[in-house]
């Protein structure tokens, strides 16, 4: 393996990658994300989704900014992921989160779950993720656990065992706004607490797709077919749309509908809004009414 971010990743799992944004891509991608920030989604807007408590989630960054699909595709990225993946990777999801400062420890340690490890058996898939921050963290950084990665299928830490975690081991991921990761997702790790301010970071998850995906994973389709944005895709090569999953239709499932997990609140939001464009619509033809009296009886 010659590429020495690989080389990294497969001693730690995990490697640090200083000044791999532009300032002016950076500051595309911060815009562009503080726009989907200012509201949840709902209705004919765009806006967040809120699963947690503490964390506003947005889905399909590929599609906000051309500086997402430069990071995602970037060529020092490609060449590092396939050094430690493999010739089959690809891009699988592009999200991120806007975490509120909170004391709580909400975000315990723990290795990603993404695959039917029951059709796997004994190997551990790899699967690699490019996180970058787009505001600085001085507190609730990334926290990874050295020498983790491939060892186990992945799973929750009890307090046990992170109680056993030696502190020499652990690289805990602070600074400023623009700084990457590479981790493989084997290995145990976190977001830390106490978060004091807001954290915007962006994550893009790297595996072979043809692998077998979790039943949960599957149900919920959550690593189905990049949402992209035309205005993006001028200048990919044939190695970027390999990756970005041009014609790839080993996680589509055709006609999916998600079932709602809020369906009576959902439910009750709607007939609200309904009765707010009834009201609105009323209100407009008693306007009318009276201005065609007022010209009647002037």
């Amino acid at each position: 393996m010659a590429n020495p971010w690989a080389n990294e990743l497969e001693k730690n799992g995990i490697v640090i990658l200083h000044d791999l944004l532009a300032a002016e891509q950076l500051q595309g991608m911060q815009v562009a994300f503080n726009g989907r920030l200012r509201r949840m989604r709902w209705n004919n807007f765009d806006g967040y989704e809120k699963t947690e408590r503490f964390r506003h989630m947005v889905e399909d960054v590929l599609t906000l900014d051309q500086g997402f699909v430069d990071a995602a595709v970037d060529p020092c990225i490609v060449r590092a992921l396939r050094g430690y993946l493999g010739d089959s990777f690809a891009l699988v999801e592009a999200k991120g989160w806007k975490s509120l400062p909170t004391r709580r420890d909400f975000h315990g340690w723990h290795g990603d779950a993404w695959y039917d490890q029951k059709q796997v058996g004994d190997r551990i898939p790899r699967e690699v993720k490019l996180g970058i921050y787009l505001t600085d963290v001085k507190s609730g950084g990334f926290v990874y656990v050295k020498g983790t990665h491939g060892r186990q299928h992945p799973k929750p830490l009890s307090r046990d065992e992170v109680s056993a975690i030696p502190r020499e081991r652990l690289v805990d991921v602070t600074g400023p706004a623009g700084m990457a990761f590479l981790f493989d997702t084997s290995g145990f790790h976190r977001q830390s607490t106490p978060i004091l301010e807001p954290r915007q970071a962006v994550f893009f998850a790297y595996h072979d797709p043809a692998l077998p995906l979790q039943q949960e994973d599957v149900e919920y389709n959550r690593y189905h077919p990049l949402q992209l944005n035309a205005a993006f895709l001028g200048n990919l090569t044939e190695e970027d749309q390999r990756i970005l999953g041009f014609g790839n239709k080993a996680n589509y499932q055709p006609g999916y509908q998600r079932p709602p997990r809020h369906a009576y609140y959902q439910a009750f939001l709607g007939g609200c809004y309904d009765a707010k464009l009834f009201l609105g619509e009323y209100q407009k033809r008693v306007a009318a009414k009276f201005k065609r009296l007022a010209r009647l009886g002037g």
